[in-house]
């Protein structure tokens, strides 16, 4: 049988799908024409006397249309058609167009030529079909190109983490164009349970952007399906990787995809939100990562999480509800025509399984719009998300199951929402777009320190303050500088037990191993405001540590009332970043080798050791990973590294460092690499 000619390069070009061109298929968007040419040399074709007709099939679906004279395009059926003007009757070509709405899917097609009604000519194609987010009349249509570049064909991106106060960027690789991740992508679909169960009802869904959506936010986890990742917050990662410890989303769908989609070991929030992220942008969906910060998971939809502490600052782990110091979900573009115009735009959805949906771990896509309106009433599992940026806080300091202070904070949560910025390696500020609030970003950014909630006990007529403070920001290999400040608003001397903890807490648990605290009795007289300073030495902090955050709380005791006050905060360690350069960096150029450096100094108290992993889409194959040697304190390292790139544009090289110490040292460069 003969096979058509499929024009791949001019193709690729036309449906902007050139990063895919290692596929062994022709990968087009919907709702554009490409052009194929038909080998009819021993059949040349006559345009008065012959006819062409096209299949098409997806899986036992099909259509069939006549190849026309006329170049009228629609956009709700399938066309094709020759130009009468061009016609080259040995090698004739034809422009076929799958409509706007047309199903995501491999597809399979026949060109059937005919004379006098007798066949005589027949070839057969192949194509990959994906949704087109530049075609107007496509449900993901988004109007800008630079969003469209971002969001789409953007195969890097920033994941942001630690606390609202200190947020830190991770590099992330997406590996669009990575091989095997386009079929594993589209290998996803096919064995949801949704295909398993009618591959008729799913193939003619695939059209739609928001079933496509939970499905891939149920497939990204592994609890109903042969989903991609096994989530694990056990601190356990015996068995697999670390969830710390992967750089990109290649590694993760090749490992799924090469064990006979057996779930990979392990991810938390934001390694499932970008995989999540890499299949829809493959799918032609526009998507993007966003963190939320001091997320709460509210497990009984009233709005309210509980939080406990012992007498002594201890945060105790009694309730299922808890609020995560960041939690990462995506966003996707898309129209909701099931929920009427105004609701048309981003879309969140969640792939971390920690919500059921209908039955099945999955969450969204639930319109931003709705979000902030709480519109509760729509589809799907908005009471869930509005909850996770909405939520109000009780925090009680407890003893032998009684409650000794109560206080209530509604604007802790959700205090910063935020993504990458369109072209550019920052943060973009969400939190208007689900609250109705001022961006908070540019307060947040300018503080040179972070500072608690005041948390202020009043008990009949007597009235007391404490406002715990970091003075700086926390750098790994500084001194952690505390204030607190007590503020007596009576006019009566008081006598206060004051005791401070530091415990190591994980993103989305209650605090663990306490590695610090203090113990004090302070005197307060009539009216006087008094501040403590205590500091927590490097050697203290840096090896309990490593990549967690650290609960400071405060717990301050009347000793002639018994009453209590609790101030805290939560607070990340920043590490200094790994520094990439790159030897001619203005002049790169594809298919030459380049020469980049990693220089590693060491900032902490002790000597360290490691291993450099160094990884690009487009720029290195796989990891390149080296062995550093014992650095002192303030020692520095370097590596050389030699890459080769495959593909032009602006390309992300990222290195990783994980030390004996437990912490690990991230850092990136984004270069241009032009054509030769």
């Amino acid at each position: 049988m003969k096979q058509v000619d499929l024009e791949i390069e001019e193709n690729l070009e036309r449906h902007r799908t050139a990063g895919f061109c290692h596929s062994k298929a022709l990968v087009l968007r919907r709702g554009s024409p490409f052009r194929v040419s038909l080998p009819m040399n021993d059949c040349p074709f006559n345009s008065r006397t012959d006819t062409l007709r096209i299949k098409v099939m997806l899986g036992r679906l099909y259509v069939t249309m006549p190849v026309t004279l006329s170049s009228n395009i629609s956009s709700s059926r399938w066309v094709a058609f020759m130009d009468p003007e061009s016609l080259d009757v040995s090698n004739p070509s034809v422009f076929i167009c799958a409509p706007a709405s047309a199903s995501v899917g491999c597809y399979t097609f026949k060109v059937l030529g005919f004379a006098q009604k007798k066949l005589k000519f027949c070839a057969l194609g192949k194509f990959i079909l994906l949704c087109n987010p530049w075609c107007r009349a496509d449900s993901v249509y988004i109007p800008f190109e630079d969003q469209r570049e971002e969001y789409v064909q953007n195969d890097s991106s920033l994941l942001f983490m630690g606390t609202a106060t200190n947020v830190e960027s991770r590099p992330w690789s997406m590996d669009l164009f990575e091989p095997d991740v386009l079929e594993a992508c589209l290998n996803m679909l096919n064995i949801s349970p949704q295909h398993q169960r009618n591959k008729r009802t799913d193939y003619l869904y695939r059209n739609n952007p928001v079933y496509i959506s939970r499905v891939v936010s149920a497939m990204i986890n592994c609890e109903d399906d042969r989903g991609v990742l096994k989530g694990n917050w056990s601190g356990d990662f015996s068995g697999g990787v670390h969830a710390s410890k992967w750089t990109g989303s290649g590694d993760i769908l090749r490992t799924w995809a090469q064990s006979g989609y057996r779930p990979v070991k392990y991810g938390q929030c934001w390694v499932f939100a970008a995989v999540m992220c890499t299949v829809m942008r493959v799918l032609g969906i526009p998507c993007r990562v966003v963190t939320n910060f001091n997320s709460a998971h509210d497990t009984n939809g009233d709005l309210v999480i509980e939080e406990f502490y012992s007498e002594t600052g201890k945060k105790l782990k009694s309730t299922k509800d808890s609020i995560w110091n960041f939690h990462v979900w995506v966003e996707c573009w898309m129209t909701r025509r099931d929920l009427g115009g105004d609701m048309d735009g981003w879309q969140a959805l969640d792939p971390t399984p920690q919500y059921r949906s209908r039955g099945v771990f999955c969450c969204g896509p639930a319109p931003v719009k709705a979000i902030k309106e709480r519109r509760v009433d729509l589809f799907y599992d908005i009471p869930f998300v509005y909850a996770e940026v909405n939520a109000d806080v009780h925090t009680c300091v407890v003893s032998q199951g009684r409650v000794l202070s109560r206080s209530v904070d509604t604007e802790r949560v959700g205090p910063l929402i935020c993504t990458k910025a369109v072209g550019y390696p920052r943060l973009h500020d969400l939190t208007p777009e689900y609250k109705n609030v001022k961006s908070p970003y540019s307060t947040l950014s300018s503080n040179s320190s972070c500072r608690s909630e005041s948390s202020t006990l009043r008990r009949g007529t007597g009235k007391l303050v404490a406002i715990l403070t970091l003075d700086k920001t926390p750098v790994a290999g500084a001194v952690i500088h505390i204030t607190l400040k007590v503020i007596n608003r009576q006019p009566v001397a008081k006598m206060l037990k004051v005791h401070i903890n530091a415990a190591i807490k994980e993103y989305n648990n209650s605090p663990a191993d306490t590695f610090w605290e203090n113990q004090s009795v302070v005197h307060l007289g009539p009216l006087e405001v008094k501040v403590l300073k205590q500091q927590i030495l490097p050697d203290r902090y840096e090896d309990a540590v490593g990549d967690d955050l650290v609960n400071l709380a405060a717990v301050l005791e009347d000793m002639a009332t018994h009453e209590r006050l609790l101030a805290f905060e939560e607070f990340n360690v920043a590490t200094p970043e790994l520094i990439i350069q790159v030897e001619h960096e203005d002049n790169l150029v594809l298919h030459q080798e380049q020469i980049a450096n990693v220089t590693f100094t060491n900032p902490f108290s002790h000597p360290v050791s490691g291993v450099l992993s160094v990884s690009g889409a487009s720029l290195i194959q796989g990891h390149a990973n080296f062995r550093m040697f014992t650095l002192r304190p303030g020692g520095s390292g370097k590596q050389r590294i030699a890459f080769v790139p495959s593909m032009t544009g602006t390309k992300m090289l990222q290195a990783l460092l994980t030390l004996s110490n437990k912490s690990t040292i991230r850092g990136f460069k984004m270069i241009s690499i032009r054509p030769l």
